[in-house]
């Protein structure tokens, strides 16, 4: 069986009981790390991350899933990881992205609306020698290729 199908497997069986948490991804790097992000509608705790490593690492050692050494992560997701779940989304409405377009724009703006197809947000368009305004775009979600959460310091 896959490692990475296996660990799914073990972390989703763990948060069953946990609903406000769910799993973003789950990686097996070529130089033995094996990273689990896992995140929540109210971020994550250290004590959840805790929770779910040692189920996750208490299966893989009994079922003797990985044969060579290995450092296994749980996490939550970094600033710097891209939102990859419409749950993202809504747990980041009022915050301010950056998206990456499938046609290489880039575009920035409010999170307003999460849909399931579409996120709205309030982007600020600058026109050369015209005042800026707000707007309000909707964008269908299978032409972003990437958003991020900026974060702002004011």
């Amino acid at each position: 069986m896959n490692i990475e199908k296996k660990v799914t497997e073990l972390v989703e069986e763990k948060i069953a009981d946990m609903p406000h948490l769910f799993l973003v991804d789950v990686k097996m790097h070529s130089n033995g790390k094996l990273i689990v992000l896992v995140d929540g509608d109210n971020g994550i705790g250290i004590a959840d991350c805790a929770t779910i490593s040692r189920h996750v690492g208490f299966h893989l050692e009994e079922d003797n899933v990985i044969e060579e050494a290995y450092n296994l992560e749980v996490s939550s997701p970094g600033i710097d990881t891209p939102l990859v779940l419409k749950r993202q989304y809504a747990k980041n409405i009022g915050r301010t992205l950056a998206i990456k377009m499938d046609d290489g724009t880039k575009r920035e703006g409010e999170l307003l609306i999460a849909g399931d197809d579409e996120i709205t947000i309030a982007e600020i368009i600058k026109e050369k020698g015209k005042k800026a305004e707000t707007v309000e775009s909707t964008i269908p979600t299978d032409k972003i290729t990437e958003t991020k959460v900026l974060i702002s310091f004011k």
